[in-house]
């Protein structure tokens, strides 16, 4: 168990790191970040940082014999680099199994297949010949993502059998190993934000409702206004991935609520989520804050919230929309970031309301 005065190394120095380290901070806890990015938003709000690359293994080593325990603030962490810190014998939280399921997407979908948690119809595509059979096979609509490396939209494209262009998805995917998945009808989408310790306690938040565009998440509400039982199973099924993972630290797995009630699993993320970020205003322990004790090795906090929550995300040049959200009752967080470009996660905002 870390002490007050430790310190927590975090690999990845974007804003989720800037808010683990805040997190950190209140609780006396120090953070060394290790990034390739020189002048990164986790950066300057910690008290160490590193600027390496993930494949420099001396640096990894002199990083990891500063911690008391390290975590991540994204899942493409190479393996390789958790393996460094390890080696030090200086504990990664969550640790390698999680990041190696979660880093392939045709892993992520068997993984979850294995613990009777039910992705959206899939095929391997391992060639562009292949796209056509698979897109005819799961009933003429999809989607092509490849395998690894794709986020917020990035590395995917929707497909229609009507008027596919196999050379073209191919080539929008990086011409490398993906998956189709097929066209769901959904009702909504949702996550799951929950919490495991060590020592195997749980505990999760009230299941968001998430709305996309473009592969981005734009927005999310919560209550999220589905059936309480379907916020129950949606819990009881982060939970087996939890514990199959034997996981330390926040997990999230976002879902999609079919019209005849199914569950069907989107991605899982090891690590605290974009569609939890409204835990920051209308919980008394936030996502972030249940991320570092755990990590700790502390106890977990309450995941109740006191308040309903509306979270907008900040993309591009909307950041300098800023004042106009303060002055409409908006609690506004800005990462930091020093160009803004279409799509970018540059800031969020959250507006609260009396709990219903």
């Amino acid at each position: 168990m870390l002490q007050p005065g430790d310190m927590i190394g975090v690999l990845g120095g974007g804003q989720l790191g800037r808010m683990l380290a805040q997190a950190a901070a209140r609780l006396g806890l120090d953070v060394h970040i290790f990034t390739p990015e020189a002048d990164s938003p986790a950066s300057r709000v910690a008290a160490r940082t590193t600027v390496a690359s993930f494949d420099d293994r001396p640096a990894l080593g002199r990083f990891a014999r500063t911690c008391a325990a390290v975590t991540l603030e994204f899942e493409n962490v190479p393996l390789s680099a958790v393996a460094a810190i390890t080696d030090q014998g200086v504990a990664v939280r969550p640790g390698p199994q999680a990041l190696a399921a979660s880093q392939d997407r045709a892993t992520e979908k068997r993984f979850l297949e294995s613990i009777g948690v039910d992705p959206a119809p899939w095929r391997e595509i391992d060639h562009p010949d292949d796209i056509a059979p698979a897109l005819r096979d799961l009933g003429g609509r999809g989607v092509l993502k490849a395998r690894r490396s794709g986020y917020d939209g990035k590395g995917q494209i929707g497909l229609s059998i009507a008027d596919l262009d196999p050379a073209r998805a191919w080539s929008s995917v990086g011409e490398q190993p993906s998956v189709l998945e097929a066209f769901i009808a959904f009702d909504c989408e949702l996550s799951v934000i929950l919490a495991r310790s060590a020592s195997g306690e749980v505990c999760g938040y009230d299941s968001p409702r998430n709305l996309h565009a473009g592969g981005v998440l734009r927005s999310t509400s919560v209550p999220g206004g589905f059936p309480s039982e379907v916020a129950a199973r949606a819990l009881d099924l982060t939970r087996r991935l939890a514990d199959a993972l034997d996981y330390v630290g926040v997990l999230t797995l976002e879902f999609f609520l079919t019209p005849d009630g199914r569950l069907l699993a989107n991605e899982f993320a090891p690590r605290v989520h974009n569609s939890g970020h409204w835990t920051l205003e209308a919980c008394a322990v936030s996502q972030f804050e249940q991320h570092i004790r755990a990590v700790a090795g502390w106890p977990l906090g309450s995941p109740d919230r006191h308040s309903n929550a509306e979270m907008v995300n900040l993309l591009g040049d909307e950041v300098y929309d800023w004042r106009r959200r303060m002055q409409d009752g908006w609690s506004v967080h800005i990462y930091g970031k020093r160009a803004a470009s279409p799509g970018r996660k540059m800031g969020h905002a959250t507006r609260l309301s009396p709990r219903t």
